[in-house]
């Protein structure tokens, strides 16, 4: 497989609350924005720019009921997006981006309950089964089996990752399968992840540190560290401790630091003979202009040296969006302010990369 190198089609079929909340009065309610939201020519404009895939993160509320059996009248949108990929020579890669008892935004701390209580996984490997079933025939498919796992040990998440890799790999004995590390498949835990046992599979780690920097004045952040400005490269002293006891951004960050970091994957990554991915990157729309695109080249640079593929979070808004419409946050920033409502100049890095 050639290295990957494409964008997340966050906000589509996941995270419809955050599309709402930014533009309420737009927001025709779940099916309208899905029928509207992404269409086939943002496919068609995807290859155009140069890359060769599409991470498509979905959120299973929107497609399967409580006990985990498919809504049939909203999967047609994923029949539709397989279909618009594969007729713009784009891998489509499936991100179950929330399952149920699990969301990768744990704002309370308290333990996820797929990993304490066994029908949460059981309606998962359903929901798995259903759409590797159904898409699994797509040549081209990918499927990664869950986003950002905040698991409270990486035993825990090792068993349960296997399992859905399981699942997906009996209805789908050919597709490439995509599972990570835990705690939001940061790179420092991959010295923790295990291999599935299937030849099959791809790696995933993201990548946003520091968080300090690429999230600076983020509004959901709670942290009062996150209040100002930072430039980068910079040094962030002790940087920030968040959920879990962790602690981000610590020390001088600039490429350097960025290789080291992603030194377990690479020992990962060449130990088991094995793809590794980054899936997530990007930063804050708010970040300093000239910082945010010195982080991303960087960044950009080191993936490309070691042969990782990528995907760009994100397409469109979110607040990392390559476009950006209707975000009263960032309609005022003069890199949207063009026809297309987009960031260019960030679009460029990318084709580069």
């Amino acid at each position: 497989m050639n290295r990957l190198r494409g964008v997340n089609f966050g906000g589509w079929l996941s995270q419809l609350d955050a599309i709402e909340e930014k533009d309420p009065a737009s927001f025709g309610g779940p099916d309208i924005h899905m029928h509207t939201f992404i269409e086939e020519t943002d496919f068609r404009r995807v290859y155009s720019f140069g890359f060769n895939h599409v991470r498509l993160p979905v959120d299973w509320e929107h497609f399967f009921a409580e006990d985990g059996s498919p809504k049939e009248n909203r999967l047609h949108r994923l029949d539709d997006a397989f279909s618009f990929a594969l007729a713009n020579h784009l891998t489509l890669m499936l991100d179950l981006h929330k399952c149920p008892g699990h969301t990768f935004h744990d704002v309370n701390n308290a333990q996820q309950q797929i990993f304490s209580d066994e029908s949460y996984v059981l309606r998962t490997l359903r929901i798995w089964s259903v759409l590797a079933e159904r898409y699994g025939g797509f040549p081209n498919a990918i499927f990664e089996a869950l986003n950002e796992p905040v698991a409270p040990d990486a035993v825990t998440w090792n068993r349960l990752k296997d399992r859905l890799c399981l699942a997906i790999r009996q209805q789908a004995p050919d597709t490439p399968i995509v599972t990570g590390s835990n705690m939001w498949h940061w790179p420092s835990t991959f010295a923790q992840l295990t291999p599935v046992p299937d030849d099959n599979v791809i790696y995933c780690f993201h990548f946003y540190e520091p968080l300090l920097f690429t999230h600076q004045q983020a509004p959901w952040l709670p942290e009062v560290e996150f209040r100002r400005a930072y430039a980068y490269p910079a040094d962030y002293g002790p940087g920030v401790t968040r959920m879990y006891d962790l602690v981000q951004s610590r020390g001088r960050w600039d490429r350097s630091r960025m290789e080291d970091e992603l030194a377990p994957v690479l020992r990962f990554r060449d130990a088991h003979h094995v793809t590794a991915i980054c899936n997530e990157f990007g930063t804050w729309a708010g970040a300093p202009r000239e910082d945010q695109l010195r982080w991303t080249a960087d960044f950009l640079d080191v993936l490309k040296r070691n042969d990782i593929g990528w995907s760009y979070w994100n397409y469109k808004n979110l607040d990392f969006g390559i476009i950006s419409m209707n975000e009263r946050l960032h309609e005022s920033l003069p890199r949207y302010n063009n026809p297309q409502s987009m960031d260019t100049e960030l679009l460029a890095l990318l084709r580069n990369g």
